[in-house]
């Protein structure tokens, strides 16, 4: 089993398409004429994120956005560096910690208002635990 997508409904569709686009490298791609707006956004040529914009308030029961979190695996030191030298230049909030009795470290992301994500590095070495910005 893999990882499909992650599908983000949103209030500020256009700043999450930035995100995704312009600091995490995804591209837009090919979707369904769904009722309402969005972006599918592929990683090479598999779907990754699907962002949908929310219609209407909030509710206790489907809050927006609906996830908390999820993670992208970085493959290897130089695209993790690259990543943080895009985040950084984005000027978007972020914070680094280490994964518990793991060699994992822990970039997290403020993508857009209540929108974080994840990205992993396997290295013994890198970084350190960082408060956000």
């Amino acid at each position: 089993m893999k990882l499909d997508h992650v599908t983000i409904v949103t209030h500020d569709l256009e700043r999450a398409r930035r995100f995704f686009v312009d600091v995490v490298e995804l591209r837009e791609g090919v979707r369904p004429p769904f009722g309402v707006d969005g972006h599918w956004l592929y990683d090479d040529s598999q779907k990754a994120v699907h962002l949908v914009a929310a219609s209407g308030r909030a509710s206790p029961a489907r809050s927006v956005p609906r996830i908390d979190h999820f993670a992208f695996r970085m493959n290897g030191e130089n695209a993790w560096h690259a990543l943080r030298a895009r985040v950084e230049a984005s000027g978007l909030r972020c914070g680094i910690a280490r994964v518990p009795a793991s060699d994992d470290v822990q970039l997290f992301v403020e993508a857009a208002p209540g929108l974080t994500v994840e990205f992993l590095l396997h290295s013994p070495d890198e970084g350190s635990t960082e408060t956000p910005r």
